[in-house]
């Protein structure tokens, strides 16, 4: 075999065999290198221009094989992701091109003069930075449906939405189109996304990634971090992103406390979302875990700040108040009814929704003392259909915050978050497992949350 059919055969591979460290034994092995991973890339691109259309929004492979010798020499050199595929999400800067957050009102804005940080870092680290991602526009969104370039078609079902905001991403790694994805994630914009294409995401503590360069949704909130498809990827990812040491992973079974919340985020599941996730904590529990449902008043304070309005549609309004009243006719009109919405809370609001964060993140740290994670379904429901979105704003509205409700409460109390897959026997369609630990706990999580990846493989 010939190494440009080499490099196209892995790609076809199932997503769980496209880990990062399978990519590096090809390359090492010599099956194949960065420029044969760029031209059947391309090749794969243009037998499937459909999926590619709604899920890019530019696809820069083109200008990549002109420069095919730089690039064959970026995977030679022993750097982390030398010649691995990764794409990115549209609001991060790349230098040369322009940052458009998959809206029309930045089409005609002024091309980035430098890549922002987490760009900057994966360049160093050797990854062929493959194209820009469809989004939510603005990142406004949990469920990543786009007017303006087309909405992201579900790996497992094309009728069904990827969710958001990082829609295209998620969707570029479960299709094909790239090894993982640089993504960010305000209320769950990875972790969405994630649980219903199959794939791992991570919201790490907002810290420990620089976000300049990346267009702002909600300050306070945003975090920039990957999808994969496994938590070791997560974690070589998130160690480029954060400029720190690759943390070493130990994924034998052990026993865990595992704490599962009562309360509000369990209302209004599914059907198949509640008994996915049922039949994983039983999986859990034969395998040696202790799973303890008890109420932690840090998740409810934060759940019912969150349902007062939380932080992200006031600190949205107000970046896109001067924008919206320039340019308000060229925005999706659910996403400026949405930002409209927000002018309407007040100064007294919105301190009062963001003075008692540090309270609550310091109250969560000493409740989840003894505990290795906490344990929740991602989203409560599985992905609904795009057709009975598009066109009915009020089922938009409650997709949009049963899909962002429970994610959101870990970005509100800056906890590292992340969504494992999770396919029941029997199931068609996976659920993410969230697990959560408080803020600057990310090796912990990824740690555990390696442990809890390897006992549901066991178990299957």
């Amino acid at each position: 075999m010939n190494r440009f059919d080499a490099a196209a055969d892995f790609w076809k591979r199932p997503v769980a065999a496209r880990r990062l460290a399978d990519w590096r034994k090809a390359i090492a092995r010599h099956e194949f290198g960065p420029d044969e991973i760029v031209e059947s890339l391309l090749a794969r691109a243009e037998a499937n221009p459909e999926i590619v259309d709604r899920c890019f929004i530019e696809l820069v492979l083109r200008r990549l094989q002109a420069q095919l010798g730089g690039v064959a020499a970026a995977g030679e050199a022993s750097t982390p992701l030398a010649g691995l595929p990764i794409s990115i999400k549209d609001l991060f800067d790349v230098r040369g091109e322009v940052t458009r957050a998959a809206s029309k009102v930045l089409a005609d804005a002024p091309a980035a003069t430098s890549d922002a940080p987490a760009v900057a870092r994966l360049r160093q680290a050797g990854a062929i930075l493959t194209g820009r991602t469809n989004m939510s526009e603005f990142a406004f969104s949990g469920l990543g449906l786009n007017l303006h370039h087309g909405t992201p078609p579900n790996p497992f079902d094309p009728e069904r939405i990827t969710g958001g905001s990082t829609s295209g991403g998620a969707a570029s790694v479960a299709f094909g189109l790239a090894a993982a994805t640089l993504g960010s994630d305000t209320g769950g914009s990875l972790r969405i996304p994630a649980a219903f294409c199959g794939l791992t995401g991570f919201k790490p503590s907002q810290a420990s990634v620089p976000g300049e360069g990346a267009y702002p949704l909600s300050p306070s909130l945003d975090c920039v971090g990957p999808i994969a498809p496994s938590v070791a990827c997560c974690a070589e990812l998130w160690s480029v992103l954060a400029a720190r040491p690759m943390p070493t992973l130990d994924p034998a079974p052990r026993p865990l406390r595992l704490a599962i919340p009562a309360g509000g985020l369990h209302e209004e599941l599914d059907a198949e979302v509640r008994e996915g996730f049922e039949t994983a904590v039983s999986q859990l529990e034969a395998a040696g875990c202790h799973i303890e449902r008890l109420t932690l008043d840090a998740v409810d304070g934060a759940l019912a700040i969150n349902r007062q309005g939380g932080l992200v549609v006031p600190e949205a309004a107000a970046l896109h108040h001067d924008q919206l009243g320039r340019a308000g006719a060229d925005y999706d009109p659910m996403i400026a009814e949405r930002l409209n919405g927000g002018r309407h809370a007040t100064a007294t609001d919105y301190l009062q929704r963001l003075w008692p964060r540090a309270g609550w993140q310091q109250r969560f740290a000493k409740e989840m003392a003894g505990f290795d994670a906490v344990l929740l379904p991602t989203v409560a429901m599985l992905p609904p259909k795009r057709a009975e979105l598009e066109n009915d704003p009020a089922a938009f509205q409650r997709a949009n915050r049963l899909a962002l409700r429970n994610t959101s409460v870990f970005n509100y109390l800056d906890a590292t978050s992340i969504s494992l897959p999770y396919t029941a026997p029997g199931a068609t369609l996976p659920v993410g497992l969230m697990l959560s630990r408080p803020q600057g706990e990310d090796i912990a999580l990824l740690q555990n949350a390696s442990v809890v990846e390897a006992m549901l493989t066991d178990a299957c």
